[in-house]
C-alpha cells in the first residue's frame, strides 16, 4: 500500500473544508500576534526588534501567506466534495456505471462509503487497476477496498485471493472488492466464510439508490454477498447452501430443504 508522500496542502485539502478555514485563522493569529508577543516577552535584541515593530512586517507577510494557503486548500476540499456529491446523486437518479472513468468509479465508491459514516482515505494505489484504492475506517475498524472498473471481464478468484492476502498483511478487519460487472463462481466461492465483501455492479446500483443524501440519517446497508452469511431461498425463505452442478461443475446456492424445495440462486450475482 505504498504511496507518495503528500504535501501539507494536499493533506489539508483532503480534510473537510471547515478544517482548512479554522487552520488558516489559527495560523494567522499565531504567527501575526502570538509569535511577536512571545518573543517580545523574552527580551534581548530579537525581543526588542519585535517589541518595536521592526520585524512585524515580515511575520505579517508569513501570516497572510499561511492564511491564503489554508483557505485555498479549504476551497479545493469544498469543490472536490461538491463534485463527488453531484456525481453520486447523478448515478442515484440514473445509474450508468459503464460510462464512468476509473477515477470517477473510485470517487463514486468512496462517496458511498462516506455516506455510510466511514472515514475514507484514497491511497492512490494503482492507477486503472492493482493495489488498494481506498482505506476506510469506522468504529475502530480498518478495511481495505479495491475498485475494479472492468466493463467486460468478470473479476476472477485471483483478485479476491490477492485482497485476502492484503487483509492479512495489513491486519485489516475486512476487505471489499467492488466492480462494475460480476464475479466468477470461483471468486464468490473463495469469499465464503471470510471477511471479504464482493459487490457487483448490480448490487452497487441498488446501494447507491438507497444511500442517504447528505445530512440524512444513515441506515446500515444490507449487502447480499458471501461474507454476510447464508442467503434466503427465494421460494421458501430457508437458508441457502453452496452446491455444485454435477454436469458442469459450476457452483451455485441451493435450498437446504432440498428435495422438498428446489430453489436456487447463482453464487455470483
Amino acid at each position: 500500500m505504498a504511496r507518495r508522500k503528500e504535501s501539507g496542502f494536499e493533506v489539508l485539502a483532503s480534510l473537510p473544508w471547515q478544517v482548512g478555514i479554522a487552520a488558516g485563522v489559527l495560523a494567522f493569529l499565531a504567527v501575526r500576534y502570538g509569535v511577536p508577543w512571545y518573543l517580545g516577552q523574552s527580551g534581548g535584541s530579537l525581543g526588542k526588534a519585535f517589541a518595536s515593530g521592526q520585524a512585524a512586517h515580515g511575520l505579517g507577510l508569513i501570516a497572510w501567506t499561511l492564511l491564503g494557503a489554508c483557505w485555498l486548500a479549504a476551497a479545493a476540499s469544498f469543490a472536490t466534495r461538491r463534485n463527488r456529491a453531484r456525481l453520486f446523486d447523478a448515478q442515484a437518479m440514473d445509474p450508468r456505471l459503464g460510462s464512468l472513468s476509473w477515477r470517477e468509479f473510485e470517487n463514486l465508491v468512496g462517496e458511498w462509503f462516506r455516506r455510510q459514516g466511514y472515514y475514507v482515505e484514497e491511497t492512490g494505489g494503482g492507477g486503472k487497476d492493482g493495489g488498494i484504492d481506498l482505506l476506510i475506517r469506522k468504529d475502530g475498524r480498518k478495511e481495505l477496498v479495491q475498485c475494479k472498473q472492468w466493463r467486460r471481464q468478470r473479476v476472477d478468484v485471483a483478485t479476491v485471493r490477492e485482497m485476502w492476502g492484503l487483509l492479512q498483511h495489513h491486519r485489516a478487519d475486512a476487505v471489499w472488492v467492488v466492480c462494475i460487472g460480476r464475479f466468477t463462481p470461483d471468486a464468490a466461492s473463495f469469499a465464503l466464510g471470510k471477511p471479504i465483501n464482493l459487490v457487483s455492479g448490480r448490487q452497487l446500483e441498488d446501494l447507491i439508490r438507497s444511500a442517504p443524501s447528505t445530512g440524512e440519517p444513515r441506515t446500515p446497508p444490507v449487502i447480499a454477498t458471501p461474507a454476510t452469511g447464508p442467503r434466503s431461498c427465494p421460494r421458501c425463505g430457508s437458508p441457502m447452501a453452496q452446491r455444485q452442478n454435477r454436469k458442469t461443475g459450476e457452483a451455485f446456492l441451493g435450498c437446504t430443504t432440498y428435495p422438498t424445495c428446489r430453489g436456487t440462486l447463482p453464487l455470483a450475482d
